[in-house]
């Protein structure tokens, strides 16, 4: 469960000491990102940031020391952007997504749920025994999770990685989508983008679009999920894969109860 930010000012001291530490690339963060980092620092979440390590169309994600509440060596911190953020498109997401019916139509309100809704999708990924990053807490625009590399260098992508055991990675990945369907999910952005390969295993990232299956469009966004994915496989090594039985397995497995 999230950590929600306490009400209780920050010392002085601590936000000084907090503003220093933010001063990474010469990155300027807001002052309503600044609070909601400092709660990961308050919470033990994290004790240091150290430098971007992505960027994105909606949110940077930058490395970290983990706190006293985190045992991995190196945790994620993605932070969204609010003032250089344009979510109108993102809104098929949300809107038809009963947990998300109450949204208010404002930036602040939308990215805060975006960020929330790639909390609660983790979760159910992890649940689901999906490779995928842990996540750790949310607090408004900023997600800390599992980071997903070795010695503080992010794991590739799939699109650049030339894999020796495509067709073991691919059932792997069709293994992944199957877990979160029957776990209520869709991920509705697979592609060769949002794979990351570590240890010769994949691991699926960015669930902000996740949508559960009583979303309209649920159907319709796992039928593009496993095409895009099918697709970039049989185009970079020839793999082909039936994409109706690939369809039907997903879908079986979760009326089986498979």
């Amino acid at each position: 469960m999230a950590q929600r930010r306490s009400k209780k000012k920050r010392p002085l001291r601590e936000e000084y000491m907090l503003r220093e530490q933010l001063k990474i690339e010469d990155e300027a963060f807001d002052d309503r990102t600044v609070m909601r980092l400092g709660d990961l620092f308050t919470h033990g979440i994290i004790s240091k940031i150290h430098f971007l390590t992505a960027r994105g169309k909606e949110a940077d994600v930058y490395l970290a020391d983990p706190g006293d509440k985190v045992e991995e060596e190196l945790v994620a911190v993605k932070v969204f952007r609010i003032e250089t953020s344009d979510f109108d498109n993102r809104m098929v997401y949300i809107i038809g997504d009963p947990r998300f019916s109450k949204i208010k139509h404002n930036i602040y309100s939308v990215v805060n749920e975006w960020c929330k809704k790639e909390y609660g999708n983790l979760k159910i990924a992890q649940q689901a025994g999906v490779n995928a990053p842990k996540p750790y807490m949310f607090s408004g625009n900023v997600l800390a999770m599992e980071f997903i590399g070795s010695n503080g260098v992010p794991a590739s992508m799939l699109k650049d990685v030339r894999l020796d055991n495509p067709g073991e990675i691919l059932a792997s990945i069709l293994s992944s989508i199957k877990k979160l369907y029957k776990a209520g999910l869709v991920h509705a952005d697979m592609s060769e983008y949002n794979v990351l390969v570590k240890d010769g295993k994949p691991f699926l990232i960015d669930f902000g679009q996740a949508v559960v299956l009583r979303h309209p469009n649920a159907m319709q966004f796992l039928e593009r999920d496993v095409h895009n994915i099918l697709n970039y496989f049989y185009k970079e090594y020839g793999i082909s894969y039936n994409y109706e039985k690939a369809i039907n397995e997903i879908v079986q497995s979760q009326e089986q109860g498979a």
